[in-house]
């Protein structure tokens, strides 16, 4: 276990993917009766490993989730399990949508199989600004949705545990309806305002110059749209050859992927009028500008 700065600590699961990087990173915060962010997988040497990695005598009282992914919960169960500690997060899988996603889903949208936990059921709900303080920490949860609908990042004195939302190694995944582009941008938003010395992400390594790369990733999604508009400008397009035509630099395997953060911008400027979709907002439909 690796130690990050005073009361944090750091050990990454053994799931290193094209979307998890080398692993998601599994946090424990504070000394003595410890909590523990994002147990990760569900796998039995990460369990093994975070158990391990306690000093002597310490013990876990709370589990925090930043979200439902695969990557990320369903290790919350097993550790709350062996140490008897209570799953903390936001809601279940579905807690959180945008009004727009929860249209869609009733529509029959479904995510792009990137690893939604369904099971996923916490013991406790944390509302957003919610502060948990127990032995020698303190955290505050903030709703942070865009990525996933049901996302925290966790406040942590002048740093933030971004979960997903930000990353150093990668712009993050938004697949609808799970995941909301304005959503996205109002939640990143809100992190730059806290002006926060440092972001320890759910992937990789911490980030010391936050607000910094907060601007790039905003500047990346906005470019993603112009390139949209300008694709659209030329002719109506559906989203699969959007994809082709403009994430033609990457190996085909990661298209289903940009498929889905395509969709996630063409959501958001349908939203806004700036396109429009026939015969209906769906991944199967036509876009064009009005």
């Amino acid at each position: 276990m690796q130690q990050m700065e005073s009361g944090l600590r750091r050990l990454v699961a053994p799931n290193p993917s094209p979307m998890t990087h080398t692993g998601t990173c599994t946090y424990v915060i504070g000394t003595g009766e410890v909590a523990v962010v994002d147990p990760g997988p569900d796998d039995p040497t990460h369990l093994r490993a975070i158990l391990d990695g306690l000093d002597r005598g310490e013990r876990v009282t709370h589990i925090l989730v930043t979200h439902a992914h695969l990557d990320h919960s369903p290790g919350a169960r097993a550790l709350s399990a062996a140490t008897g500690a209570p799953v903390h997060a936001f809601g279940p899988p579905q807690a959180g949508r945008s009004a727009i996603m929860e249209r869609l889903a009733r529509d029959g949208m479904v995510g792009g199989g990137e690893g939604v936990d369904h099971a996923f059921a916490p013991d406790r709900m944390l509302s957003d600004g919610e502060t948990l303080s127990h032995g020698d920490w303190t955290l505050t949860a903030l709703h942070t949705p865009g990525h996933f609908c049901n996302h925290l990042c966790f406040q942590l004195g002048d740093s933030v545990l971004s979960g997903d939302l930000i990353m150093g190694w990668s712009t993050t995944l938004i697949s609808p309806p799970d995941g909301d582009l304005g959503d996205y941008f109002r939640s990143i938003d809100r992190i730059a305002a806290l002006g926060p010395r440092r972001l320890y992400p759910g992937h990789g390594a911490p980030v010391d110059a936050p607000i910094a790369l907060i601007a790039e990733h905003r500047q990346h999604r906005e470019t993603r749209s112009a390139q949209i508009l300008a694709a659209l400008s030329d002719a109506p397009a559906m989203p699969a050859a959007l994809t082709a035509r403009i994430y033609h630099d990457i190996p085909r395997h990661l298209h289903a992927a940009a498929l889905r953060n395509i969709l996630a911008h063409l959501i958001e400027l349908n939203d806004t009028n700036q396109v429009q979709a026939r015969p209906a907002l769906s991944p199967e439909a036509e876009f064009f500008r009005p």
